[in-house]
């Protein structure tokens, strides 16, 4: 057994009550999604990731991955957990109908995927790529691609990866050097790829690679990258796996974390060349790959969370255990658990976990209103809403992690650094959310530059303008609690909205500005969202203080934690403003020979 439980009553207030499922529910095509089978679902999923998955975690990070005879021996004890998810439909959950799928919301599949990474992170990455990869098949792929690999995609007989990164272009994928020439009527793949997550492994029947290429007569840059699916085995008349292609696992990292997810050195066409099929038009691949990339941002977003709810749930535990010293107040020795640091500390975990998992349901929903709406004005604001989010998702709830996850070491005191607790695999394994698909300073990038500058920050000032409904909310009421959480929700949007007024202010003078504050930008952007979401929950719990209903206490501890987070957390968008009104001068002013 593990010593993880999905907090399934945090996860359903947040779907029912901040998400506003039943708005969700009431979309064309999520008819039967009522609250008794969302409930059914959860709890469902929760049972799989405690007892099944979460129990695999420890035995996968010691036992980690290696390659031997060109292919990875990837941990055993991970077997039965993905044959749990595959028989029981789960990878499928929010997927079209039409390839097998269960056609549910996406937001029931994020919840879904953030207990999953929680229970075992290295293993969830292999279950997300494949839904990423779904998504740009289904997005890009011609009609006879998708017939054929979608089905055994959605089942989770078939597993996909995501290549895109050489040895020599890193974020920079202008320039891949991976080739493709046409033979018949598939192409001849060719070059290797680097940090290729889950590149090999034998759970699933066959692999679907993705992978960046470039045609022969395709021209420079990123707009001459083509998108191939390559299978690990090349199927058969009846479409089913036959000969092996051309395509191998070279070698495996050695990570700081996630060891149970081999993180591959590929080789395509090392011999004949691997047979691949074009995805989309020619030249035009890396649209396609966005399709899956920002299905991955989100996706590490939540993992950022995960990890950190993770290693929320083992330092409670200890610090309930562990006895030490006497708190104020105590005549005898006790649990540290009663000392007012380690109460902050947990508390900022526990608050933080909160308000992300808010911002990330949330977007959760207005994803499935820009599939499903009926009006076309709504779902245009729910996908700009989403594009708005999704860096600030992935960018911000990545950074906590490092924090919250440090912070757990930090309680365990002394044994916190020793492995066999376990506390610092949360820690080791957070780091990498920050890196990979983008680090902190591309998703802040492209916060700044594609979407506040691009749009002329619509999509900002739309977001603000609710913000101060809520705060408004929060301010008129007459619990000194909420007129606290009401003030510093005041003043962080007050940040956020002079943050983004001296940006356009500025970046025309300065070509430096963009990029020397993108990261105070999104922090701010991160640190206010997480407050509103926070304060929608503590009016939520209000009105149901007030009309007597708190078994267990569950919304007095919400209002209490989102006045936690209000007072302790949300004061540090006074920082991020300060830093971004000092604009790129000192970040620039040193000369590169005095580094």
């Amino acid at each position: 057994m593990s010593d993880y439980k999905a907090p399934v009553k945090d996860m359903l207030f947040a779907i029912n009550e901040l998400a506003n499922f039943a708005n969700v529910a009431a979309l064309p095509g999520y008819e039967e999604a009522s609250p008794d089978l969302v409930e059914a679902v959860i709890e469902g999923a929760a049972q799989v990731a405690n007892d099944i998955v979460a129990p695999t975690n420890w035995i996968g990070d010691q036992t980690g991955v290696r390659v031997e005879d060109g292919r990875v021996i990837a941990p055993e004890a991970f077997r039965p957990a993905y044959r749990a998810l595959v028989d029981d439909g789960w990878l499928g959950i929010s997927m079209d109908p039409e390839y097998g799928g269960q056609g549910l919301p996406s937001l029931l599949g994020i919840a879904i995927e953030e207990m999953l990474q929680s229970a075992n992170l290295a293993f969830s990455l292999c279950p997300l790529l494949t839904q990423g990869a779904i998504r740009a098949l289904e997005a890009h792929a011609s009609e006879e691609l998708k017939k054929i690999y979608l089905p055994k995609l959605v089942a989770g007989e078939w597993a996909a990866t995501m290549n895109l990164t050489e040895t020599q272009a890193g974020s920079d994928l202008s320039v891949v050097s991976c080739k493709a020439a046409p033979e018949g009527d598939h192409y001849l793949v060719s070059g290797q790829k680097l940090f290729i997550t889950w590149g090999d492994h034998d759970y699933a029947e066959n692999l679907v690679h993705l992978v960046l290429a470039r045609l022969p007569d395709a021209p420079e840059g990123v707009r001459g990258i083509s998108l191939f699916l390559v299978p690990k085995f090349i199927l058969d008349a009846d479409g089913n796996p036959g000969e092996m292609n051309d395509v191998v696992p070279i070698s495996v990292e050695h990570k700081m974390g996630i060891h149970a997810s081999p993180t591959c050195l590929m080789g395509f066409g090392n011999n004949k060349g691997a047979v691949g099929y074009l995805v989309g038009e020619p030249n035009k691949g890396l649209a396609a790959m966005f399709t899956m990339m920002n299905h991955a941002r989100l996706g590490v977003g939540l993992e950022g969370l995960a990890v950190s709810e993770r290693a929320y749930q083992k330092a409670v535990a200890y610090a309930r255990d562990r006895v030490q010293g006497a708190a104020p107040g105590q005549a005898e020795r006790g649990p540290i658990i009663r000392h007012p640091d380690v109460r902050r500390m947990l508390m900022l975990m526990r608050a933080t976990n909160e308000a992300m998992r808010a911002i990330a349901y949330v977007t959760g929903a207005d994803l499935d209103r820009h599939h499903k709406g009926v009006e076309a004005q709504d779902r245009a604001e729910a996908i700009a809403r989403v594009d708005l989010m999704t860096p600030v998702i992935k960018g911000w709830c990545s950074e906590m992690s490092q924090e919250l996850t440090s912070l757990g070491v930090q309680i365990h005191g002394g044994m916190g650094y020793v492995e066999e607790t376990g506390a610092a695999q949360f820690m080791r394994d957070a780091r990498i959310t920050t890196i990979y698909e983008g680090t902190t300073g591309i998703q802040a990038t492209d916060f700044v530059g594609r979407k506040l500058l691009k749009d002329s920050g619509k999509a900002m000032g739309l977001m603000i303008a609710e913000m101060r409904q809520t705060q408004a909310e929060a301010l008129a009421a007459t619990d000194d609690g909420l007129l606290a959480i009401g003030g510093a929700l005041k003043s962080g949007v007050d940040n956020l909205e002079e943050a983004t007024r001296w940006l356009f202010a500025n970046f025309k003078n300065d070509i430096n500005v963009p990029y020397a504050v993108a990261v105070d930008m999104l922090m701010l952007a991160g640190y206010v969202c997480g407050g509103w979401q926070m304060a929608r929950a503590a009016l939520i719990s209000r009105k149901h203080l007030d009309a007597g209903n708190d078994e267990g206490g569950f919304y007095q501890a919400k209002l209490l934690t989102s006045q936690f987070y209000a007072e302790h957390v949300l004061p540090r968008t006074q920082g991020h403003l300060s830093a971004v009104k000092a604009g790129s001068g000192s970040v620039m002013a040193l000369a590169e020979e005095m580094f």
